[in-house]
């Protein structure tokens, strides 16, 4: 069975993102065709990327990046829940996405957002990154707008169709996952 991280991809205080997550977290552990974990970006404190050596080296000195990559390396797929900013992602995650390399690879990412515009773009800027760090990135994805899924842009009160947005794109990301994770032990028997 794999497991799988669902990543809150904000730190700012007073945050929505939590209660995104924790929604698409509650959902997803109704599974049983996977193992699923929620992952604050907050309890690790990264600060600016830190590491004298670039990541792709894998020569990690700082205590919070062994700890990070530890954490990312226990995973076979990933659900990042990400806010839009400024037509983007969030920096706290692009940071801890470029904190680690090697342990991002041959895995699957999802993805879930939230904004003005459903959060869309911030999601093509982590295709972009995912696809550099060597992660598949399935199709299908959840979108919430801030006009339709919260209550004055801060209370998060989802539309019911959005469960089933969800579990499709966690059917395809446990797929992909899967697969990814049998070509990671194959590569390791070699």
């Amino acid at each position: 069975m794999i497991k799988i991280a669902v990543i809150i991809g904000s730190t700012r205080p007073k945050r929505v993102g939590e209660s995104v997550a924790r929604w698409v977290y509650d959902i997803a552990v109704q599974r049983s065709d996977a193992e699923f974990e929620l992952v604050d970006l907050k309890e690790f404190d990264l600060p600016l990327l830190d590491e004298p050596v670039p990541p792709s080296m894998g020569q990690y000195s700082q205590p919070h990046t062994k700890a990070w990559a530890a954490k990312v390396a226990s995973f076979d797929a990933y659900v990042f829940v990400t806010p839009e900013y400024n037509h983007g992602t969030p920096g706290a995650l692009k940071n801890a996405l470029d904190f680690v390399y090697a342990e991002w690879n041959n895995k699957a990412a999802g993805f879930v957002s939230y904004g003005s515009a459903g959060g869309a773009r911030a999601v093509e800027q982590l295709r972009l990154v995912a696809s550099e760090l060597q992660m598949a990135h399935v199709r299908n994805q959840v979108m919430f707008s801030f006009f339709t899924d919260f209550q004055n842009m801060s209370e998060f009160t989802p539309h019911e169709r959005h469960q089933k947005s969800v579990d499709d794109m966690l059917d395809q990301l446990i797929a992909w996952g899967g697969v990814l994770k049998t070509l990671r032990e194959n590569a390791k028997a070699k």
